[in-house]
Order: structure tokens, then C-alpha cells, then sequence
């Protein structure tokens, strides 16, 4: 089972999630928390594999949260909750370490397999939905993009293909296709690439080819 912590301050969402995930089968909600510093002190005390975290709470919200949460030792893994019109700050958390997000209004089986494929150590990559939000994330500043161009620079060419690829939301099996490669062959350059950028997750590397402006 794959164990979760459901975190939002309306209850009515928090029993709604609860509801579509343990309807799965194969996941249970270890506990729930209405705020950020709850979520902080069920994280440490139920270890959960799987947060769903909302981005806006009282006190402390769930961009700060998950920042405390993602900076411990061996941290679960987080999934923020959000709509589009706060996109700015998803950004944010995606560059803690948070492994993606998903709408309010997600679908309950796209709900219940975005938590199987976070706990199975992939980041969330939908192109419909993840790249839209990276992409439109507003003013990237000059000097962020130099940097990220820099960054990059070290890459070969068939890495540079790799990240392009994983930064529209391919999976492996995708790019393999793409770039007539094995499965096994992409899985080895996405790894190199990540240790190579010193990057945590693919979602961290694809909004790193997005603020170079390279996809």
C-alpha cells in the first residue's frame, strides 16, 4: 500500500481525496492536516510516502511547508494541489524538490496514478498540464536564462536531445522512440544528465531547458 498524507484546509476536499484514493485499492491515506506546520509534524510522525499538498493555507502555506518538508533527510515525496491561477508559486515549489502537481479538478484515476507514479520515483510530466504551467510561468528574467544556457553547455548533443525531450513531458519509452534508443539506454542518460546538472528530478531539469528558453 502505498501510504499518503492529504493536506488542505477544507475538509470537505480533504474527505473527497481521501475518498478517491483509498477507493484505489492500493493506496491509503496514513492521515490528513489542515495546514502547513500540521503537515510538517505528520510528515515526521506518520512517514509518509506521498504528500498532497495545497499551495494556499492560513499560517503557513503550502509552498513554505513543503520547503521544510523537502529539506529534511529522506523526505516523501510532494505533490502540490493548485489551480492555474497560481502558477508562480508551483514553480517555486517545483524547484524545492516537489516532484509535480495536480488540478483540483483532476479526474479520480488520473488522481490515483499520479500518486503511483510519484511513489514510484518519477516526477509528474504531463505535456497537457505540466509543461503548460512551466511554460507560461511569467517573467523569466535575462540573467536566469544565461545562466540556465550556461548550465546546459556541458551537455553532448544526445543528452541535449534527452532533456529537450524530457522537458516536453516524455516518458523514457517516448523518447526512446523518438530518439531510436533503448528504454534502458534513455533511463542511463536521463540519470548521467541529472547527477551532471546537479538536478534532483526531471522536473527540475525541464524547468531548467524551459528558463533557458530551449524547448
Amino acid at each position: 500500500m502505498i501510504r499518503v498524507l492529504v493536506v488542505d484546509d477544507e475538509e470537505l476536499v480533504r474527505s473527497g481525496l481521501r475518498l478517491i484514493l483509498e477507493a484505489s485499492g492500493d493506496i491509503a491515506v496514513a492521515g490528513e492536516a489542515r495546514d502547513g506546520e500540521e503537515a510538517v509534524s505528520a510528515v515526521r510522525r506518520l512517514r509518509p510516502e506521498v504528500v498532497l499538498m495545497d499551495v494556499r493555507m492560513p499560517g503557513l502555506d503550502g509552498l513554505a511547508a513543503a520547503a521544510r518538508i523537502l529539506a529534511a533527510p529522506e523526505p516523501p515525496k510532494v505533490i502540490m494541489l493548485t489551480t492555474f491561477d497560481l502558477d508562480e508559486y508551483v514553480h517555486e515549489a517545483l524547484r524545492h524538490g516537489a516532484v509535480g502537481f495536480l488540478l483540483k479538478d483532476t479526474p479520480p484515476r488520473e488522481l490515483a496514478a499520479a500518486v503511483r507514479t510519484v511513489a514510484a520515483g518519477q516526477a509528474m510530466l504531463s505535456p497537457s498540464v505540466t509543461k503548460r504551467l512551466i511554460a507560461s510561468y511569467a517573467d523569466r528574467a535575462p540573467s536566469r536564462a544565461e545562466a540556465a544556457r550556461r548550465q546546459l553547455a556541458g551537455l553532448t548533443g544526445r543528452e541535449e536531445d534527452v532533456i529537450r525531450a524530457l522537458a516536453r513531458g516524455l516518458s523514457n519509452a517516448e523518447i526512446g522512440r523518438e530518439l531510436r534508443l533503448t528504454e534502458a539506454t534513455v533511463k542511463a542518460h536521463v540519470s548521467r544528465v541529472l547527477a551532471k546538472l546537479g538536478l534532483a528530478n526531471r522536473v527540475q531539469a525541464a524547468i531548467l531547458v524551459h528558463d533557458a528558453d530551449l524547448t
